[in-house]
């Protein structure tokens, strides 16, 4: 699946309740889930990880990272391109 696609797959199946939230409120959840990844990334450390949540996290921030992109009418792919593949890509590092 390219990004695209997930990015039409999330406006299709949510993006009236989440325009209706709006950004802050969509926020409030990114940032939720961003800490659910920091916790299965604690565990993880500490030897007790559960990968599957790993990767369920990983999932669940690129779907409110998305959601918010629809929000802000944020074509992701073009973004990404613009970004990381023209004229070499970013300069410094990172």
């Amino acid at each position: 699946m390219r990004l695209a696609e997930f990015q039409q797959l999330i406006r299709d199946r949510y993006h009236a309740t989440d325009a209706a939230r709006g950004v802050p409120g969509t926020f409030l959840w990114f940032s939720e889930e961003v800490g659910e990844l920091a916790e299965a990334f604690g565990r993880r450390e500490r030897g007790d990880g559960d990968e599957e949540n790993l990767r369920e996290e990983f999932a669940d921030v690129l779907a409110w990272l998305t959601t918010l992109a629809n929000i802000c009418e944020v074509d992701l792919e073009a973004a990404i391109r613009e970004k990381y593949l023209t004229d070499g890509g970013p300069k410094g590092v990172k």
